[in-house]
């Protein structure tokens, strides 16, 4: 049976629906960067999508070509994944903020001006996956599918301490779980720590377009650090 990352690690991809706090290890993902709300038709958002798994499976299938990869096992490409920010915008109510939801607006992302995203869209390797590796999958991919997949990149993110809940519903509904993941995190000494390197961190567990909006399932993750620290 082929290794699948959500039955094997179930804490980092099947949170419960009610806040936790995990420590994530370092992974390594394939990346594309970019900006721009994501739901416009023919988006770079929606085109990174294309190249990321263009690359996934080029690297899963490599078992059945000339190109072999050193530890390789079968496995299920794990779920597509995003990092997202925004600029902060100015506000007439920033000096006055308090409730985590709205705070974490102004940290990470505001729901009301998805045309102001900043992203990285992301799909995690196996640990087994070198640079070379990546590498010639993309060269590989470029040669086969006769696609442009130059700004795809290799990518290690080190999350470390974390907030996160299972969001269940629309992603314009996700400020209401984000607010109770602030709750809890400062109920538990706990404070945001959303910097230009720790990001807002979304993994869909569902295809928006075969699943209706309130049974969507999404992994939303926040960083934190220790009160005081």
């Amino acid at each position: 049976m082929a290794f699948d990352f959500k039955r094997e690690y179930k804490e980092f991809y099947l949170p419960k629906n009610k806040p936790g706090i995990i420590t994530v290890p370092s992974m390594n993902y394939i990346a594309v960067r970019g900006a721009g709300d994501p739901n416009q038709e023919d988006s770079d958002y929606k085109k990174s999508i294309g190249l990321l798994y263009g690359i996934a499976f080029t690297i899963k299938m490599s078992k059945k070509g000339d190109h072999r990869i050193e530890g390789y096992f079968d496995y299920v490409v794990p779920p597509l994944e995003g990092f997202w920010w925004q600029e902060e915008r100015p506000s007439e109510n920033s000096k006055t903020q308090t409730d985590p939801a709205e705070r974490s607006m102004v940290a990470g992302i505001d729901y009301s001006h998805k045309e102001d995203f900043h992203w990285i869209s992301v799909i995690r390797v196996p640990d087994f996956v070198t640079k070379e590796d990546f590498n010639w999958a993309v060269s590989e991919a470029t040669k086969k599918k006769k696609m442009d997949f130059s700004n795809v990149e290799f990518l290690t993110v080190d999350e470390g301490l974390c907030v996160q809940c299972m969001h269940i519903g629309s992603y314009d509904d996700e400020p209401a779980t984000v607010k109770m993941m602030h709750e809890f995190m400062e109920a538990q000494g706990y404070v945001l720590d959303i910097t230009d390197k720790r990001l807002h961190h979304e993994i869909y567990l569902s295809d928006a377009r075969k699943v209706a909006p309130e049974k969507l399932k999404t992994v939303i993750r926040h960083p934190i650090k220790r009160k005081g620290s």
